[in-house]
């Protein structure tokens, strides 16, 4: 028989009760350091629990702040396949799950959270199972039933991370000095470049036409790639190949009809306004010239240019030195001004 909710909280509230108790006894000859260790081993505990890859976990937003969050019932099957993590806990580790939960709760090391939307949105069967914004929930205690947590500490950085973080300001030093680069340098960076981007145009464009093409024949609507344009995912989820599963309704026939029709017409009108040969030697040409000036320009090309320049101008100053003296003489001789005539005085 199943016990209401009433009764699980105050079951739970006593369990925490006691678990703070056990944690901190003021009666005990413990020093305080030792107590103060004692503490430490849920931080530990809670920083090793994070980190294990078998605890399923996602990024919300949550008052403004992105966090990372899991849900109840993945913590109850995650001890449950894993006791040996609770060995981190000493004293504490025959505690059960609700305890330890609980635990991590009065210690600020977990937040309850709960979703925000709480319907169901037009179009589909069900809420959400890992929603993208969450709000704090008014009871703090452990459940596994629809029952969100987020952790409330930073999590510790890698020391690779922390030596790629020294990486950046080199890389942006590269990136200014890219003119000064061999000829050869610039022509692999831009061709690397070029492959990388075509190869993301190229991804984006195919799992597009897998995606219409599912949903006009099939009427499903799979999107391989699912989290490559994702803004909260993280980087094991933003490659994960296969799509989740369809949870929104079938769509109807007319509809799929309309969207083949739709996508019928956008290629007849791209095909009918594509550009022809002249034009598309024209934009081949522009783009070349774009891409030559960037590459083959070098500090040495821009010298001798400039040096060019500047020897021209001496040579025809030097070559035509009588035609400049005539031009200066006849400038400032002044026999050479013309005679005005003089304004005739007519009396009356």
């Amino acid at each position: 028989m199943r016990k209401t909710g009433g009764t699980e909280k105050k079951r739970v509230r006593r369990q925490s009760t006691a678990v703070q108790n056990a944690a901190i006894d003021p009666n005990s000859d413990t020093p305080p350091r030792k107590q103060a260790a004692r503490k430490d081993l849920f931080q530990l505990f809670a920083e090793k629990v994070r980190d294990h890859k078998d605890l399923e976990s996602r990024w919300a937003v949550l008052q403004e702040t992105r966090v990372e969050y899991f849900r109840g019932k993945d913590f109850v099957g995650f001890l449950r396949n894993h006791p040996e993590v609770k060995d981190i806990l000493d004293s504490d580790k025959n505690l059960e799950t609700e305890d330890i939960g609980n635990a991590l709760l009065s210690k600020n090391l977990l937040v309850r959270c709960d979703r925000v939307v709480k319907t169901v949105r037009p179009g589909k069967r069900k809420l959400s199972t890992w929603p993208a914004h969450l709000e704090i929930f008014p009871d703090q205690v452990f459940s596994e039933h629809d029952a969100f947590f987020a952790w409330t500490f930073v999590k510790r950085r890698p020391f690779w991370q922390t030596l790629l973080s020294f990486c950046w300001p080199v890389l942006t030093l590269a990136i200014c000095l890219f003119p000064v680069y061999p000829h050869q340098c610039k022509l692999l960076i831009l061709y690397s470049c070029a492959g990388v981007l075509l190869l993301i145009l190229s991804l984006l464009l195919l799992r597009a036409a897998v995606f219409g093409l599912s949903y006009i024949l099939l009427g499903k609507r799979m999107w391989f790639f699912p989290n490559i344009l994702a803004e909260e995912a993280t980087l094991r989820e933003l490659f994960r190949f296969w799509p989740s599963k369809d949870e929104e309704e079938k769509p109807k026939w007319t509809t799929r009809l309309f969207y083949a029709m739709v996508a019928v017409l956008i290629i007849l009108l791209m095909r009918h306004h594509a550009p022809d040969e002249a034009a598309r030697a024209r934009y081949q040409k522009r783009v070349s010239n774009i891409i030559d000036d960037v590459v083959e320009w070098s500090p040495r090309l821009a010298l001798s240019g400039m040096m060019e320049k500047q020897q021209t101008v001496v040579n025809v100053t030097k070559s035509n030195p009588d035609t400049a003296e005539n031009q200066t003489d006849d400038i400032t001789d002044p026999d050479s001004i013309p005679d005005q005539p003089e304004p005739e005085i007519i009396e009356k």
